[in-house]
């Protein structure tokens, strides 16, 4: 029988072994990686403000309180004078006359007013006055549209240095034509188109001339006088139909 040498042939090592430990050892890596994650996010949601947020939300501005908004006059009136009540004469008892009346007929006539002086303050005692040169009759160039058709006064209230006075009434009465004329109520203010403290009253739709009938006079928020009852007069022409009248405080 023949005999045989046999040979050991070595293998050279399986490859699949090592890759093995590599898939292994990346496996770890990734569970590692994705527990850290976890982590992580679960921080970011418990605290948002965390330093692992690489988009924490933006840090709200503190609240501002305002203080409260205190109204102040714009124009501080100096204090009026209160009028003090007039004892009214006692009446002393007279004799009727014996004889007879007569009545006379007086033929009738326009209507006018009969100027009653200020109950409460005389002409001295005012806060405002009559601004040097008003009263003023100048063409309408304010209400242009209105062109002839339209007779106004109008004009402003100015305080001790000179400023615009806004907030104060004023009142414009008389007689127009042999007619009472309504008194109507306005304030500075409402017309700026003759200032900043400006006043308006539309006296009637055509010019008409007039001598001391009509009246303006400023008063306070008390309707208590600030300034004496001013006359004006009045034309017919319409490049007179605009009465300016200003009024400036002295005291």
């Amino acid at each position: 029988m023949d005999s045989y040498d046999y040979v050991e042939v070595k293998r050279p090592p399986s490859a699949s072994g090592s890759q093995d430990l590599i898939w292994n050892v990346l496996t770890i890596l990734v569970l590692l990686a994705t527990f850290i994650c976890g982590l992580a996010i679960l921080s970011i949601l418990v605290n948002p403000n965390s330093a692992l947020n690489p988009f924490p939300p933006p840090t709200m501005p503190e609240r501002v309180v305002l203080p409260t908004a205190t109204v102040t006059p714009r124009f501080k009136l100096e204090p009026t004078w209160t009028p003090e009540p007039t004892p009214e004469p006692s009446l002393t008892p007279t004799q009727k006359p014996t004889s007879t009346v007569f009545l006379t007929e007086v033929p009738a006539g326009p209507v006018t007013e009969t100027p009653t002086a200020s109950p409460t303050l005389k002409a001295g005692q005012f806060s405002f006055v009559l601004q040097q040169g008003s009263p003023q009759a100048i063409p309408n160039v304010i209400r242009t549209e209105a062109g002839c058709n339209w007779m106004g006064v109008a004009g402003q209230a100015f305080s001790l240095n000179k400023s615009p006075v806004v907030g104060l009434f004023i009142q414009l009465g008389g007689t127009l034509n042999g007619q009472l004329f309504e008194t109507l109520l306005s304030m500075t203010g409402t017309a700026i188109e003759y200032g900043q403290g400006g006043y308006e009253f539309v006296i009637a739709d055509k010019p008409i001339a007039s001598s001391k009938t009509l009246w303006v006079q400023l008063l306070d928020q008390s309707n208590m006088p600030l300034s004496d009852k001013i006359y004006f007069d009045t034309y017919a022409e319409c490049e007179k139909n605009l009465i300016l009248i200003n009024f400036t405080q002295v005291k």
